[in-house]
C-alpha cells in the first residue's frame, strides 16, 4: 500500500510536493514523517530536501493502526468492488453504519472490522459516505487515512457524485428540478431536521423516472450532503418518501423510507481513473413495478 511519485521539476521540497501534488494533509504528513514512511529514491530522507528532476518519492501507508474500538462481527457483506485502497459495499436497510449504544456490535463497521481481520488488514474502519439506518445502498470504506482524505476533498469540490432512487407520494407537477432549501436541526430534537433560514445550504436535483398509481419513482442527485436531506426536501415540496414515518407517514407497501443509494461516481485517489458503481435494488423496492 504505497504511492510512488516521480519528480517533474526540481524547485519544490518533498514536503511541498506531498502536500500540493498528492494532497496529503499536514496532520497526516506529520504522522508519516514520524513513522519514517517517506523515502526518496528508496532511501530514508529529510522531507525538507529539494528534489531533483527524475527523483522518486515513495509514501508507504502500510502501517498498523489500532481498531480495537470496534467489535468484530461476522456479517454477510455484499462487496461490489475492492482493491488495495478501498472497498464498496451495498448496505441493506436496517443496518447502522457506525456503532452506537443501540448498535454496539451489529453495525456495518462491525462487519467491516471482521472482514479486515479476515484479510489481515490492521486498519481503522473509515466509512467515507453515510446512509441512514433504514436507507439502503452503496457505502465506501477507505483502507487508509489518505484515501479517506482524498475522497472527502472530492466531496467538498463536488467531484464525488451520489445518486439515490426514492419512491415518493403523489405525482409531481415539475418532472425535474432543483430544491435549494436550507436544513437545520429541529428545535428540541436530536434526530429530526427541518427547513430553516438559519440552516445549512442544501441542494437536491431530482428527475422523475416513472409514475404509477399515486406514486413517483424519483432519481435524486445530491450537491450537498446534509443529514436526512432528500427526506426533508421531498417532504417540504409535498412529496414525502413512501414509508417515511418521520417526515411523512407509514406505508403498507414498505416498512421503511423508500430510499436507496444506487450510484456513486468518483475519481480513484491513487490511479486517477473514473469509478462508477451501481448497487442492486433491495427486495422491498422490487415490489414497485419499475
Amino acid at each position: 500500500m504505497e504511492i510512488n511519485y516521480e519528480i517533474k521539476n526540481n524547485t519544490q521540497t518533498i514536503n511541498s510536493i506531498l502536500q500540493n501534488e498528492l494532497k496529503i494533509s499536514s496532520r497526516l504528513l506529520y504522522k508519516l514523517i514520524k513513522l519514517n514512511k517517506i523515502e526518496l529514491n528508496h532511501k530514508p530522507c529529510d522531507t525538507r530536501k529539494t528534489c531533483t528532476l527524475g527523483d522518486t518519492i515513495t509514501v508507504n501507508f502500510d502501517y498498523e493502526e489500532d481498531n480495537s474500538n470496534i467489535v468484530p462481527t461476522k456479517m454477510d457483506l455484499n462487496i461490489i468492488f475492492e482493491d488495495d485502497w478501498l472497498l464498496v459495499v451495498n448496505k441493506p436497510a436496517g443496518i447502522a453504519i457506525h456503532p452506537s449504544v443501540l448498535h454496539y456490535s451489529d453495525s456495518l463497521c462491525n462487519g467491516i472490522r471482521f472482514y479486515f481481520d479476515k484479510i489481515g488488514l490492521k486498519k481503522k474502519i473509515r466509512p467515507v459516505n453515510r446512509l441512514d439506518l433504514n436507507t439502503s445502498g452503496l457505502v465506501i470504506f477507505a483502507k487508509c487515512e489518505y484515501i479517506q482524505e482524498c475522497l472527502i476533498n472530492q466531496m467538498k469540490k463536488n467531484q464525488f457524485k451520489k445518486e439515490y432512487l426514492a419512491v415518493c407520494d403523489g405525482i409531481f407537477d415539475e418532472k425535474s428540478g432543483t430544491i435549494n432549501l436550507p436544513i437545520a436541526r429541529k428545535e428540541n430534537s436530536i434526530i429530526e431536521r427541518c427547513i430553516s433560514e438559519n440552516g445549512q445550504t442544501a441542494i437536491t436535483h431530482y428527475e422523475i423516472l416513472k409514475e404509477f398509481d399515486n406514486y413517483s419513482l424519483v432519481k435524486c442527485s445530491l450537491e450537498t450532503g446534509r443529514t436526512h436531506q432528500i427526506r426533508v426536501h421531498m417532504s417540504a415540496i409535498g412529496h414525502p418518501l413512501l414509508g417515511d414515518s418521520l417526515y411523512g407517514s407509514i406505508s403498507d407497501l414498505i416498512n421503511r423510507q423508500a430510499l436507496h443509494c444506487h450510484n456513486l461516481q468518483f475519481i480513484h485517489p491513487v490511479y486517477n481513473n473514473n469509478l462508477n458503481f451501481f448497487g442492486d435494488l433491495p427486495n422491498d423496492f422490487k415490489i414497485f413495478d419499475f
